[in-house]
């Protein structure tokens, strides 16, 4: 039996069918999975109301999405719910390769320290969205969570979207200025408005179980080519929370996925993995590799993110990953033009920000998917034998590819961003890393102190007058003497983290989003004005 406890959340009569206050929401957000639910958080949190509307009454039932990266964890920390992943969840950050019966090399994906987040934690997805549901509770002004209400149609205008609801208590419609689809893979709003992926689907097959056992493996991603266990194909563990392990394994192309799935084939498999039959199925499901997307994101007033957007392959947790990244480009943009601080076209920045993930995505699923699944003797030939000699040189070692965990891309080039004169210094469109601070006398982290707008970071260095109202002024010292500037956060870079990792002198502008939209050695405030209008589509 499932160890999680999946409780119905409550179902309320809308005001619409009540007969209570009724109008046009802001936002309306299709779909109270991890993307919908931070994208709500993500809204509020920016002052904009916003209505979720799930044809569902419980958390995902299944582990499903697992690993979640440092980056991600950064994002949901900025929610108020990261403290708490990290503590329930399962940390790593060392990944080791297999090939048959030998190790071939293993790798740290985290090697520094002075960082909050880990390199990746393992948590269910049924955590992850119970902990974004409570969170979303505790913000009732901004947020209205209705379960099972299904949405049946749309319809959109120049000005707004009207959705056509059902629910126990019979039908209704509501109008939003803007609508988030995070509806999932099988997005019905991507089918209402005819739409389709572009991209490849694999032949092969895998099969995901979640087992209950009382195990001594270690917090480490393993994963085998060709194991004694399962000869012929791969195979992945990992370790988490509640003594529930992960294992995925490669079918082949031919499977059947409802025999697959039946526990009298499930049981023998799993047993081979691990020597013994001393455990409990808590999950099992079996999917197929696809690399798909569709050409655009945004459709008027309706916006595509997470699976309804784009879906890619397991391997490489850059599934659920990217989905979170999407919300955390999106919302800071759609805040904005709701309350009439940018244009309507920043908007379509998105489609060009967040289409180029997908893309680094797709593109680094599908390279994985071809590594471990070769479709010739000759790509066969060629795998093994990079497999044979990573064991002993490092140039063989890049090229093996058990899947290319998730790291944020960068949006260097883009039209938000400024090109800076000088070549030192962190690129602009890269995403801010973290470091220990000091604020006062109490112990924090630099992301933690940049706040949730527009941030002016000045490294070791005073920030210039004539700033635009409004912008939050962070300024990093490595002493504490002296006082602050009216108006700025004086921190102390007590450990020299934030110049290591930055540069001294440097002046950086940072988006809501945590990247940076512009780098400069010496600035006025005018210069500074500048690149920030263009960072929030005025240019």
């Amino acid at each position: 039996m499932p160890r999680y406890s999946y409780e119905p959340f409550a179902y309320t009569t809308p005001p619409e069918i009540a007969g209570g206050p009724s109008g046009q929401y802001p936002v309306a957000i299709v779909g109270a999975g991890p993307v919908g639910l931070a994208a709500a958080i993500d809204l509020a949190q920016r002052g904009v109301r916003v209505v979720v509307l799930d044809d569902n009454d419980v958390v995902s039932v299944g582990s499903r999405a697992i690993c979640w990266s440092k980056r991600t964890l950064e994002i949901f920390d900025r929610l108020g719910v990261g403290e708490r992943m990290v503590e329930k969840g399962v940390t790593w950050k060392v990944g080791r390769l297999f090939h048959r019966e030998r190790e071939v090399w293993s790798f740290d994906l985290l090697p520094e320290d002075g960082h909050k987040m880990p390199a990746f934690i393992n948590l269910q997805q049924y955590y992850v969205e119970q902990y974004l549901v409570e969170r979303a509770a505790a913000l009732p002004e901004f947020i209205d969570l209705r379960w099972k209400n299904r949405v049946v149609s749309v319809e959109q205008s120049a000005g707004d979207v009207r959705l056509g609801i059902e629910t126990p208590d019979g039908p209704y419609h509501l109008d939003a200025a803007y609508v988030l689809a995070c509806d999932g893979a099988r997005s019905p709003l991507r089918a209402m408005l005819g739409l389709d992926f572009e991209g490849q689907v694999f032949e092969e097959r895998f099969l995901i179980a979640d087992v209950e056992m009382k195990a001594d493996f270690p917090s480490e991603r393993w994963f085998w080519f060709e194991p004694p266990f399962h000869k012929g194909q791969s195979a992945l563990l990992h370790k988490q929370p509640d003594e529930i392990y992960r294992i995925d394994l490669q079918l082949g192309p031919d499977a059947d996925p409802e025999e697959e799935k039946k526990p009298e084939n499930v049981i023998p498999r799993i047993a081979r993995v691990i020597g013994h039959d001393r455990f409990e199925l808590d999950w099992v499901s079996v999917y197929t590799f696809q690399c798909r997307r569709l050409a655009r994101f945004v459709h008027g007033r309706i916006i595509f993110a997470g699976d309804s957007a784009h879906i890619v392959s397991p391997f490489g947790a850059r599934g659920g990953n990217g989905g979170i990244q999407d919300i955390d480009n999106l919302c800071w943009k759609l805040a904005l033009v709701i309350h009439g601080e940018a244009p309507p076209s920043l908007i379509a920045t998105y489609d060009e920000e967040r289409i180029h993930g997908a893309d680094e995505n797709i593109l680094n699923s599908a390279r994985s998917t071809g590594f471990m699944t070769p479709k010739s003797e000759m790509v066969r030939i060629f795998r093994d034998s990079v497999l044979e000699l990573a064991a002993d040189h490092a140039f063989a070692r890049r090229l093996v590819n058990s899947g290319r965990l998730s790291k944020p891309c960068s949006l260097a080039g883009f039209s938000l961003q400024t090109q800076p004169s000088q070549a030192e210094g962190l690129e602009p469109g890269t995403v801010m890393p973290d470091a220990p601070v000091l604020d006062g006398s109490e112990h924090g982290w630099l992301l933690n102190r940049i706040g949730n707008g527009f941030a002016l970071l000045a490294v070791d260095c005073a920030p210039p007058p004539g700033l635009p109202a409004g912008l939050h002024v962070v300024q990093t010292v490595r002493d504490g003497q002296g006082a602050a500037a009216d108006g700025v956060t004086r921190l102390v870079d007590a450990q020299g983290r934030v110049a290591e990792r930055y540069g001294a002198g440097l002046l950086y502008l940072v988006r809501p989003d945590q990247h940076i939209a512009a780098r400069f050695r010496h600035a006025d405030g005018q210069e500074i004005a500048v690149a920030m209008m263009r960072a929030m589509g005025r240019e």
